[in-house]
């Protein structure tokens, strides 16, 4: 007994002097280093180079957005799945945490042995309390928390990704709503317009200047202005639908507010972009990827720890006795202590089998977290190039509306006096028809491209 003491004592000290396996170290400040740089799409007074807000939705200066992204921060069920995981990673951590602390059992046992003639019968009692502890000599237990810890840090960056792909979707589809009320009011004006026209053919007709020609291609071209309001008013209602959804409530509870929107939103002041230093380190998926790439590398050292011996330590407390009574007294009481070392050796080559698909497994990691900032980057400039070229696209679009609908005024105003014929009318209201619907469709396509902006850059999840 004196001499197992001192050697579970050393073993206890040796416990945390070696760790096998390699030692984490983070690329991300190398990355974060190699994307100082700004971004090259930026080059244009629509981008400043100042860092943008966490509430990035907020920079829209519109309160019914403002309220339907917190709703769905709070009440949306992918985030609730997000949270529910969150929690299961921390509940393995402690459970991981837990094997390196002494595990505990009692006992108690009574057996009655009827010996043969002339033996005596014999029955004994026993109680005990028995300790072990597991000497993480070589690190196993150290490595394995390490993972869990990780795993932990990853999945928490996943619940942050859930958070800023829920806050970009509900913009998304208040947008949506907003960009789809804008092209029904573009359509029902174009629809009163052609009316009229329609009307004053009809009159014409009647007076004997115009043609049953004139009436009918005037009625055409109204009809299939009529038929495009069903769609765009299914486009408005399914985007309604989701974004109820999106902020955790049946689609029959649509928002009010978004259903009375018709006019998509939009930024009347630069955009702020930061670089891509600060993207990466915004974006929670490049923190996702680096903390997976933590938890393989430690898992290495958990593979390692196999080719060496596991080492316990046993400590029993008890009393034997031949009746209940004796069990309290000193004469039953006994003790022991001592190590317990269990080893794999020689048969190592399994061990080293899982050593090397732990190390295949960080080489996948590490190359998925090149990639996943690599994509981040080309992400964001793809991003800041198509909403920059829609505003270009724009702005064109209206010079051109602004031409077509002078064009028509003159048209009809000639057509009135007599002076032109009505297909000049009509070419000149088909043409304005269609430049309207393509700006409206371009306003809500920026609108849809400054929400996939802003989720590139990768704000959000800090609220």
């Amino acid at each position: 007994m004196k001499r197992l003491l001192p050697l579970a004592a050393s073993l206890l000290a040796l416990g945390g002097c070696m760790t096998v396996g390699p030692d984490y170290r983070s690329p991300a400040p190398q990355v974060q280093a190699q994307a100082q740089k700004p971004f090259v799409s930026t080059a244009s007074p629509l981008f400043t180079g100042d860092e943008p807000p966490g509430r990035w939705w907020s920079l829209f200066n519109d309160p019914a957005l403002d309220g339907l992204v917190q709703q769905a921060l709070t009440a949306n069920t992918d985030l609730r799945v997000a949270a529910a995981n969150l929690a299961r990673a921390r509940a393995v951590l402690r459970e991981t945490r837990s094997n390196r602390l002494p595990s505990t059992g009692r006992s108690s046992s009574a057996t009655y042995a009827n010996g043969p003639d002339p033996l005596p019968s014999d029955t004994t009692f026993d109680v005990g309390l028995d300790v072990g502890y597991q000497v993480d000599l070589f690190g196993r237990l150290r490595r394995a928390s390490e993972a869990s810890r990780a795993d932990v840090g990853a999945v928490q960056a996943a619940f942050d990704v859930a958070r800023v792909s829920v806050a970009a979707e509900t913009a998304r589809a208040y947008a949506d709503a907003c960009s789809a009320g804008r092209q029904l009011d573009v359509a029902r004006e174009t629809v009163r317009l052609q009316e009229q026209t329609f009307d004053l053919t009809r009159r014409l007709v009647a007076g004997g200047r115009g043609t049953a020609l004139d009436t009918g291609q005037a009625g055409s071209l109204l009809e299939q202005t009529r038929a495009t309001v069903p769609t765009l008013e299914a486009q408005r209602q399914t985007a309604l639908f989701r974004l109820a959804v999106l902020t955790g409530r049946p689609p029959s509870e649509i928002s009010p507010q978004a259903a009375a929107c018709s006019t998509p939103p939009a930024l009347s002041r630069p955009i702020p972009t930061g670089n891509g230093a600060t993207l990466l380190a915004r974006r929670p998926d490049v923190r996702q990827a680096e903390r997976e790439l933590a938890a393989a590398t430690a898992r290495i050292g958990v593979a390692t720890a196999d080719l060496y011996p596991d080492i316990r330590l046993g400590l029993s407390v008890g009393s034997t006795a031949t009746s209940v009574g004796d069990l309290a007294s000193s004469r039953g009481f006994r003790i022991g202590l001592g190590p317990l070392i269990s080893w794999t050796f020689p048969n190592t080559r399994a061990a080293r089998a899982r050593i090397a698909q732990a190390q295949a497994l960080a080489q996948a990691s590490l190359a998925r977290f090149d990639g996943t900032w690599l994509g981040a980057l080309e992400e964001t400039e793809s991003a800041l190039t198509r909403y920059s070229r829609e505003q270009e696209r724009i702005e064109a679009l209206r010079r051109a509306r602004a031409n077509s609908a002078e064009a028509a005024r003159i048209a009809r105003l000639r057509y009135r006096a007599g002076r032109e014929a009505f297909q000049i009318v009509l070419e000149a209201e088909r043409s304005l028809a269609q430049t309207d619907s393509a700006l409206a469709q371009a306003e809500a396509q920026l609108s849809n491209n400054l929400v996939s902006l802003f989720l590139a850059l990768g704000g959000g999840w800090q609220v």
